[in-house]
């Protein structure tokens, strides 16, 4: 009786500091790297807090640390929510769109994609952006919505491509050609560092003139 006792106490006392520090997790909260059923840590704890916020994506809400199966079944959920492929893990593609939702983190594991700009014309279109690190990039675009689906470290996208030249810059620009008037194309960018790390851009869309 005195062992279930003490268990109990130390479960409570567990259970409290979860609840406690679970605030600053959501304040503070940047995923640095790809997760998966099995891992642990804190960013683990983050992306717990994060997704206990909507309880139809984790009802369960429990925070451990520890990506299990529960975890696993809410990342699916926000991945069916955000139009990604339901796979479980959080990849290239689930993490910008986690991190673009969580205190505007970035991740800071792969090179950072920022100042995306478009320029466009009736048939032409020019796709800019800088990275943290120097990269080299791709430019998916259609004018279909783009699919994805994501694998350990890197991302399956549909339609046509347009790559940059094969050295790693900070600033780079893609020229898109053939292009209708008047029309909404979808795009993404993606990058690849010098450690084969990928970063992408969520899926967007531009328009071309008349």
């Amino acid at each position: 009786m005195k062992n279930i006792t003490r268990f109990l106490k130390t479960a409570t006392v567990a259970l409290a500091l979860i609840v406690m520090t679970a605030p600053l997790f959501a304040q503070a909260a940047v995923l640095n790297r790809q997760l998966e059923l099995g891992m642990s840590g804190s960013d683990v704890s983050a992306l717990q807090t994060f997704l206990a916020q909507t309880p139809s994506i984790y009802p369960q809400g429990l925070v451990t640390g520890f990506f299990g199966n529960f975890t696993k079944a809410a990342v699916m959920n926000f991945q069916s929510h955000n139009g990604i492929a339901m796979v479980g893990r959080v990849g290239p593609l689930t993490l910008a769109a986690l991190n673009a939702q969580m205190s505007g983190g970035l991740d800071t594991a792969s090179a950072t994609i920022s100042n995306v700009n478009i320029t466009t014309s009736n048939a032409t279109a020019t796709v800019a952006w800088n990275t943290s690190e120097g990269a080299r990039g791709i430019v998916y675009y259609s004018s279909n919505p783009l699919a994805t689906y994501e694998h350990e470290k890197s991302v399956d996208v549909s339609g046509a491509t347009a790559m940059t030249d094969t050295s790693y810059r900070v600033y780079q620009n893609v020229a898109l050609s053939g292009l209708l008037s008047n029309t909404t194309y979808y795009y993404l960018v993606y990058t690849t560092d010098q450690q084969g790390n990928v970063s992408v851009t969520l899926p967007s869309t531009f328009h071309t003139t008349n």
